[in-house]
């Protein structure tokens, strides 16, 4: 063997070695500190100090208060750290890792990402994000000229275009009912889509939280109605997937797809499917490579090459969020609602524009500045407070969206509210 190539062998060594290893012990390495950090404040965990520590697991651009999570997420520190030694492990063995050396790590997220929704991993496909699960579906549907799918007006337009796409040009008719703004019971909205059901409704294609003004969906009960008709459902749960506690077999839908880089902040570029085992024999593969005969869910998701350091990374997400609790977290997130509402109740230039129950609405809230247009608020919160936010501006909203993931302290509602009183009153 030639000495140079010796010598390259010895100076690589080192590194394989180290790839062969760090998958197994990569999670525990990187949340150490976290995992110390929270274990010192187990005795005062519902103290806003519990909630400071996970907020310093966020980097934030200098003077950035973030209240935009339902347009995207962060990566907390454990995470990225995470994910950037998973994209350092593949580019170390690129071979080993992109072709089966991490098969039994996928498994594992496969696994934790069925125990998030309480499935089994048999029904739980690892895709790309929302959009293309909504494709998935609506691309598999063997619908007939004159079949009707139900697709309400606040659904988001990467769930509807699919359809459109998919079944409008053979014929099949989209019916979308208005839902209301503030609906004041959950049967007020199963209503919805009672009326809108007729002997042609194949399919009822739903969100599970709107994101034009944050409200919740009865995915459970509009399931139920709709099985008793024959009817299959399929749920966009982008923007409630992390945010509450989700059981899917409980909800009873056919199919649930979800981008993972909203309120489970895994990193960007991963996302989740969960189809009912009885409802899988409608699906079929977007993309076919090898492997296509696959029986099993893992067929949606033959990619054949594809950013497998997103897919672990999304491990490590369920990792950081089982530690620090799911039921924490719903309760931390409820938390916030109610004390944003409450502190903003009594000014009359403020007007909530999401339902109040907790059944009907939960970490996103929207709020109108009454005589200002919803620009110039979005733009006066990040000019002169660094607030980032969201203008939602149809159906008459006119109104900035508020997303409060578990990285938002009480501190920092009580510097939006300030800042809203202050353009208010301007």
């Amino acid at each position: 063997m030639p000495k140079s190539r010796r010598k390259f062998l010895k100076a690589i060594a080192p590194s394989i070695m180290g790839a062969a290893v760090v998958p197994n012990v990569l999670w525990s390495q990187s949340t150490d500190q976290l995992r110390a950090a929270l274990k010192t404040l187990d005795s005062i965990d519902e103290t806003e100090e519990y909630w400071e520590t996970i907020q310093s697991q966020f980097n934030f651009a200098d003077g950035l208060i973030y209240f935009n999570n339902g347009s995207l997420g962060a990566c907390p520190k454990p995470i990225r750290e995470a994910t950037i030694n998973f994209q350092n492990t593949l580019d170390d063995f690129p071979s080993k890792y992109m072709w089966g050396g991490w098969k039994d790590d996928i498994e594992s997220v496969r696994k934790k990402t069925a125990d998030l929704f309480s499935v089994s991993e048999e029904e739980i496909a690892l895709i790309h994000n929302t959009t293309e699960g909504m494709n998935l579906i609506a691309s598999s549907m063997a619908l007939e000229p004159g079949d009707e799918i139900i697709s309400a007006d606040h659904e988001h337009t990467s769930a509807l275009n699919p359809w459109k796409y998919w079944q409008e040009s053979k014929g099949v008719k989209i019916v979308t009912p208005t839902l209301p703004i503030l609906p004041k019971s959950v049967e007020e909205v199963v209503e919805v889509y009672r009326n809108a059901i007729t002997p042609k409704t194949k399919v009822i294609s739903i969100c599970h939280l709107v994101n034009t003004n944050g409200m919740i969906l009865p995915i459970k009960e509009v399931s139920e109605m709709a099985h008793q008709r024959g009817i299959l459902v399929a749920v966009d749960g982008a923007q409630a997937t992390g945010m509450f506690e989700i059981d899917l077999k409980n909800i009873g839908c056919d199919f649930y797809t979800v981008s993972a880089h909203k309120w489970l902040f895994s990193p960007k570029g991963v996302g989740i499917f969960y189809a009912k085992q009885e409802s899988q024999k409608h699906l079929k593969p977007l993309i076919v490579a090898r492997g296509y005969e696959d029986t099993s869910i893992r067929r949606l998701e033959n990619y054949n090459t594809r950013n497998l350091p997103e897919v672990l990374g999304l491990g490590a997400s369920l990792d950081y969020r089982n530690t620090i609790g799911s039921k924490k977290i719903q309760d931390r997130t409820y938390e916030l609602k109610h004390y944003f509402r409450n502190s903003i109740v009594e000014n009359p230039k403020l007007v909530l524009k999401t339902p109040e129950l907790d059944s009907l609405s939960a970490g996103i809230q929207v709020v109108e500045v009454l005589g200002k247009d919803v620009q110039e608020v979005k733009n006066r919160l990040f000019d002169a407070y660094g607030i980032d936010s969201r203008p939602m501006s149809k159906f008459g909203l006119n109104s900035v969206r508020l997303s409060f993931a578990i990285f938002i302290t009480k501190k920092q509602i009580d510097v939006l509210v300030d800042a809203l009183d202050a353009i208010a009153s301007s």
